[in-house]
């Protein structure tokens, strides 16, 4: 595995004509941010060695490398996901490249239903913590990097939250705060699983994040993680939900995460 990080990242460091420290990895229907990336060059993942093939309707399946506002970035156009069939060395592979590309920030969106009886549809969670409930561990193997036990005490870092809120209120943008689920997919979850989650402590759910999260800080790369209220599994709330009615909710909360996110990383 490392042999294959490292010959990934060797091919990448070939074709950049930039040195990010920054990178983001955009979620269904988030995609469209990557249209605030300006002087940007782009690499499918399929000319890219070693690298997962997207197949989610959303996700373009593009590397981009450019600028947010005054900041060289690279940027995910659509992530890899367990329920495609990937194993979680898989899923979080380019997690790895890019810790042996020098990124020191990882910013992760993601498409969540809300469990809280708080959120509303369209509603941006600053992810504070999350719970892992996938069936297999990202660092399940051989340790590559880092500690054999890493610690997840912060596993979202507290300084980028506290920016965030402070943009957020600059900008009158309404955020939540919340706990992410973490979940295999690709069913979304009935009503009875989302009271479960909820109970557990959960306030939003996905199918995404948290083994990226997970390898990030394996990695001692800094996150910051948002999630996009699409849908609401909140008794009383809950209706029913495809992923067409899931990327139109996502579209529409896009410009206020964007804002978020450009302002952020220019200012972390």
């Amino acid at each position: 595995m490392l042999q294959k990080i490292q010959e990934t990242a060797s091919f990448l460091k070939g074709k950049m004509h930039t040195s990010p420290e920054t990178a983001i990895i955009l979620g269904t229907g988030l995609g469209s941010l990557a249209n605030e990336i300006t002087e940007k060059y782009e690499i499918k993942y399929e000319e890219i060695p070693n690298f997962p093939l997207s197949t989610v309707e959303g996700h373009s399946g593009k590397l981009i490398f450019g600028k947010l506002g005054n900041k060289d970035i690279m940027a995910m156009q659509g992530r890899f996901h367990y329920y495609e069939g990937y194993s979680m060395q898989e899923v979080t592979f380019p997690v790895r490249v890019m810790k042996e590309l020098g990124i020191k920030t990882l910013f992760v969106s993601n498409a969540s239903g809300g469990t809280h009886p708080d959120f509303e549809i369209g509603d941006l969670m600053i992810i504070t913590d999350h719970i892992n409930y996938f069936p297999e561990h990202p660092l399940r193997g051989k340790n590559l990097y880092g500690d054999r036990f890493p610690d997840m005490s912060e596993a979202y870092d507290k300084a980028l939250i506290a920016q965030a809120d402070e943009i957020a209120r600059e900008k009158g943008i309404k955020v939540q705060h919340g706990v992410y689920l973490g979940t295999q997919g690709p069913t979304f979850e009935t009503p009875a699983e989302y009271k479960m989650f909820h109970i557990l402590g959960a306030d939003a759910v996905g199918m995404s994040t948290v083994p990226e999260v997970i390898v990030a800080n394996h990695c001692k790369i800094k996150v910051f993680g948002v999630s996009v209220v699409t849908d609401l599994g909140v008794e009383g709330k809950i209706v029913e939900v495809s992923h067409e009615e899931v990327q139109k909710a996502a579209d529409a909360a896009q410009p206020k995460m964007t804002t978020i996110m450009r302002e952020l990383i220019n200012r972390a």
